[in-house]
C-alpha cells in the first residue's frame, strides 16, 4: 500500500475554505483512507488566517489534519527566506524529501493554486 502525503499551502487552505471541489475531496479522502495523510504547516495556516479571518479555526476543527510546527530545522530554513515568502518556505521545508522532512523522507505533494512557487517539488494544482 503506497502512502500519499499532501502538504497544503495557504492558497490551498483558502481554496478549500471557498469550496474548491478538489481540495474538499482531498480533505474528505484523507479521513477515509488511512494511507493518505494531510499536513498543514502552521506558517501556511497563519498566512491563510491573515488573508481570511476564521479559516484557522475551521481547519483546526477538522479531523485527520496534522499541523506541522515551526520547529528548529523549519525555523532555520524559513529564516533564510524573504518575509513575503516565509509561509511558502515552511511548506517547502515540509514537502522536500530528506531526513529533516517532518512529513516523510520521501517528502510530500504540495497542494496549491500556485505551483510555480514550488519548483522542483511534486505539486497538485487545484485551480479550477
Amino acid at each position: 500500500m503506497s502512502r500519499e502525503r499532501f502538504v497544503f499551502d495557504a492558497s490551498a487552505l483558502l481554496a478549500a475554505g471557498s469550496g474548491n471541489q478538489l481540495a474538499s475531496t482531498l480533505i474528505h479522502q484523507a479521513n477515509l483512507k488511512p494511507e493518505w495523510s494531510l499536513y498543514v504547516p502552521l506558517c501556511a495556516l497563519v498566512q491563510a488566517e491573515w488573508d481570511r479571518k476564521g479559516i484557522a479555526e475551521h481547519f483546526a476543527a477538522l479531523p485527520g489534519v496534522a499541523f506541522l510546527e515551526l520547529d528548529l530545522p523549519a525555523a532555520l530554513t524559513t529564516s533564510k527566506s524573504p518575509p513575503e515568502t516565509w509561509s511558502e518556505s515552511h511548506v517547502v521545508h515540509a514537502a522536500t524529501p530528506g531526513p529533516l522532512s517532518p512529513v516523510s523522507p520521501d517528502g510530500g505533494t504540495v497542494v496549491t493554486t500556485r505551483p510555480e512557487h514550488y519548483p522542483g517539488l511534486r505539486t497538485l494544482d487545484i485551480r479550477p
